[in-house]
């Protein structure tokens, strides 16, 4: 089952920071208590993923918004697997994750993202990373 890992949380939190900042120091945007709660929960119970199915309808809301703003395909038009790579050398992404990227849910997609970054070994990291800017 497809989860959103924690770090995408804060980064989705200091999206909606820096998009609807506190007038008062004090109050929040009702995209960042949703987040929030989310947020000291997981904290609370020591967890770094919550699950897709289940997160708190303002909160994935909220989460989605700042989705849309990433890059969506690690992709940089360098395929290995197209070769027969069983793992992409340009993007880092296994030849299921390219093949069935359409069909990925956000967090499915967030979820290989992270991991191909945590690896860092594609030349998107490295050799091509100029082009992964574009």
């Amino acid at each position: 089952m497809a989860s959103i890992h924690i770090t995408d949380i804060e980064a989705a939190i200091n999206y909606w920071r820096e998009k609807s900042p506190s007038p008062d120091g004090v109050t929040l945007a009702p995209e960042l208590r949703a987040l929030a709660e989310v947020y000291a929960l997981m904290v609370f119970h020591h967890q770094d993923e919550a699950a897709e199915h289940g997160f708190p309808a303002k909160a994935l809301d909220a989460w989605l918004a700042w989705y849309h703003t990433t890059p969506d395909a690690p992709c940089i038009a360098i395929c290995s697997t197209s070769q027969g790579d069983e793992e992409c050398k340009g993007c880092g992404r296994t030849f299921e994750e390219v093949q069935y990227w359409p069909e990925m849910t956000p967090s499915e997609k967030r979820s290989t993202w992270r991991r191909i970054t945590m690896i860092g070994t594609a030349w998107r990291f490295n050799k091509y990373a100029e082009r992964a800017t574009e």
